[in-house]
């Protein structure tokens, strides 16, 4: 029986409000609005007994049964649509409203929409969807049991590690061993992972280790590694790690060591391995036949699950991988160049002694400026202390500089005369790398501007004949001492007086007071 009759059979009694209420264990405001509702619509005695609890409360509330009825959800399409990338319950029912309103009826509101789904779940036993949608996550860890690597030689063994990743949907994994758990392995070994899948996913959720994940404090954002998060935008998914001690958050591939480690490290306890390449070749072999396996409570394998269901889902790989990049800060040093690794790398000069990014891979060289790349050069291998240096990045004056060589030089002092040519060969002759020749063999050239093209040829002929090896301040101090002018007005002086007196009388040696060597 309903309260509200029980309500009214105690009223005809006398009872008052206060006392039915405690009574039947109810409300007050219960009492009263039964009470209200009995004085706007009175109901005699004889059909308080007769009517059921349903017809009595239409009767003393008939404005409710004029509340038009709600549209049910189509579940079937609910729950197809969810299974799609980026959309959700709040998504579904704001469009299912739209569809209520476009046709005049009344929608249920978004609790009783969800519940209502809750309900059709547990009546299909769909769980295992609603958790996880096809192609939408990733997680990866490493698997906490080591495998020995031998060494032929000496026979002893080292540990290496095993990789896994697991896609929740599917349960579809991929495995590899690295010899260490450092960044490069780290970033290699997701590489290694995307190519096995095919396909990257909108979330990758790895644990909390140092080479991925830098900080993941409660209420604030994780920060990420940055080669580890360069590599997340390659791919165009989102890390988004799991919780610090909260194994769940990433329970699939949790689940999937366990597995691995008795499908995979247990079958080839018994094989000794002394190459890293042939050890992940047998876990390949092992990890196909276990992804293979057909499922006990489902139909169907993780392959079969992963081609048909989830892949579709997943957005495709970019054209090319990614290249495992290292970064450091350096400052550029006077010569306007960097180090990385023992070689130099020049940087536009304007950047001397400031602090900048440097991100550096197998093949390039890049370099950054608060965020911004001011230049970028092909990695330079072999003796150290080689030099990768862009004219455009010396100032003017050094970039004149940097434009010689010995042939341009000899061009050039051949042009002033053939005893200059021979001075500058020889400064070169006497170093024994000629870029150490060329600061001198420069500002002996620049004495023509100064003195003359003609005067320098003489005083590089004079220095020829005093000194075996003349230098630049050799040649400088003839000219400024003015001896070249001196040796051509004596060498001139003398030619003039030999021609004019060819048959002119020469005193002997008598007329000096020698002997007479006369016959």
């Amino acid at each position: 029986m309903s309260k509200e009759k029980q309500i009214l059979q105690l009223r005809t009694k006398g009872y008052s409000q206060r006392r039915i209420a405690d009574t039947l264990r109810v409300s007050r405001n219960t009492v009263a609005k039964v009470f209200k509702a009995f004085e706007k619509h009175p109901v005699s005695e004889d059909s308080l007994n007769t009517l059921n609890d349903q017809e009595l409360h239409q009767q003393l509330f008939p404005e409710e049964s004029q509340v038009p009825v709600l549209v049910n959800p189509d579940y079937d399409y609910v729950h197809k649509e969810l299974l799609k990338s980026g959309v959700t319950l709040k998504l579904l029912w704001e469009e299912y409203v739209d569809t209520c309103r476009r046709s005049e009826k009344p929608p249920y509101m978004y609790s009783q929409f969800c519940k209502l789904y809750q309900e059709y779940v547990n009546k299909h036993s769909l769980t295992l969807h609603i958790k996880h949608k096809p192609g939408d996550k990733l997680m990866v860890d490493w698997v906490g049991t080591p495998l020995p690597l031998y060494d032929k030689l000496t026979g002893k063994s080292s540990k290496v590690y095993l990789f896994a990743a697991t896609l929740p949907f599917s349960m579809y994994c991929f495995a590899k061993a690295c010899l260490t758990m450092k960044e490069e392995d780290w970033i290699n070994v997701h590489i290694s992972m995307y190519e096995y899948f095919g396909a990257s996913t909108r979330l990758l959720i790895p644990d909390n280790l140092k080479t991925g994940i830098l900080s993941n404090k409660k209420y604030e954002d994780p920060i990420v590694n940055r080669a580890y998060q360069e590599l997340a935008d390659h791919y165009q998914t989102a890390i988004l790690p799991a919780r610090v001690l909260k194994p769940k958050d990433k329970a699939a591939v949790e689940g999937t060591a366990g597995q691995v480690t008795s499908h995979i490290i247990a079958k080839l306890r018994n094989r000794q391995f002394f190459n890293i390449n042939e050890m992940n070749a047998a876990i390949r072999k092992e990890l196909d036949r276990f992804n293979h396996n057909e499922f006990q409570k489902r139909e169907g394998s993780r392959y079969s699950v992963f081609m048909e269901e989830e892949l579709p889902f997943m957005p495709p790989l970019p054209q090319y991988p990614y290249e495992f990049a290292q970064w450091k800060t350096a400052t550029v040093q006077l010569n306007y160049h960097i180090a990385v690794d023992y070689q130099n790398y020049s940087i536009p000069y304007e950047y001397v002694k400031k602090k900048v990014d440097v991100r550096y891979t197998k093949n390039v060289i890049e370099v950054f400026y608060k965020g911004s790349r001011i230049c970028s050069h092909k990695r330079i291998y072999g003796m150290r202390g080689q030099y990768s240096t862009v004219i455009d990045h010396m100032p003017a004056n050094h970039q004149l500089y940097s434009e010689w060589d010995s042939a341009r030089f000899l061009k050039w002092a051949t042009g002033i005369g053939d005893s200059t040519k021979d001075v500058v060969q020889k400064l070169f002759d006497s170093y024994r790398v000629e870029e150490q020749a060329y600061k001198g063999c420069l500002s002996l050239l620049k004495l023509a501007d100064k003195y003359s093209p003609e005067r320098l040829e003489n005083a590089c002929r004079i220095a020829l004949i005093r000194i075996p090896s003349p230098r630049y301040k050799n040649i400088r101090l003839i000219l400024e001492s003015g001896q070249d002018k001196k040796d051509k007005g004596a060498s001139q002086s003398h030619f003039s007086s030999s021609a004019s007196n060819k048959y002119a009388y020469v005193r002997g040696a008598g007329y000096y007071g020698g002997g007479s060597r006369e016959e």
